[in-house]
């Protein structure tokens, strides 16, 4: 039989509620990954009109990621900055940040979050925005390495581009996520 707590108002529960809450939750963080890589596969069927599916253009990204000499973490920055798309298509760069934010170092959440605007660069010109709009960022420390981020999104919707499986990304997704969230170890990594 499932064990649930014995409270219906959380100001009612017990340590021995806190404690079952806490193991489950940390069973369920434990299959982070897995969901992950799920909503990646996700990404192979949206936004049409693109020459490339989402998950496509997300392979992409981390392979020249990869290519570039990209350190694992923001590898897996690159794989997953679009992986918002699905629920939030407005704001899917903030989405994006927070999945990844407690496994890796600020730099590399700051470049997801950022890629959104910093993208606009490449097309807002067309719709009447102002392409300049990412220079407001220009003198943060992580401005250049953004741009290049930004290099690599923009250059990878190409369906002949040699773009490696989700399968080659599948390990390193399985060992960041199955990090300690929060752990200084890594969020400290280069502040």
């Amino acid at each position: 039989m499932k064990k649930i707590v014995s409270f219906r108002r959380m100001a009612d529960g017990t340590r021995e509620d806190y404690l079952l809450l806490d193991q489950s939750e940390r069973d369920f963080a434990a299959g982070l990954a897995d969901r992950v890589l799920a909503a990646l596969g996700k990404l192979d069927n949206s936004l049409e009109a693109y020459p490339v599916t989402r998950l496509e253009h997300s392979l992409q990204v981390a392979t020249r990621a990869e290519a570039a000499g990209a350190d694992e973490e923001l590898v897996l920055g690159a794989l997953l900055h679009d992986i918002g798309d699905e629920l939030a298509p407005y704001n899917h760069a903030e989405v994006a940040a927070a999945i990844l934010r407690p496994y890796v170092r600020p730099e590399v959440t700051w470049i997801v979050e950022q890629h959104g605007l910093f993208q606009t660069y490449y097309y807002v010109h067309h719709l009447g925005g102002d392409r300049h709009m990412r220079e407001r960022l220009k003198d943060h420390r992580w401005y250049g390495a953004c741009v290049a981020f930004c290099d690599w999104d923009q250059a990878s919707f190409d369906p002949d581009y040699p773009t490696r499986p989700l399968a080659h990304f599948e390990p390193l997704v399985r060992r960041i996520f199955s990090r300690e969230a929060h752990d200084p170890r890594y969020l400290t990594a280069g502040t």
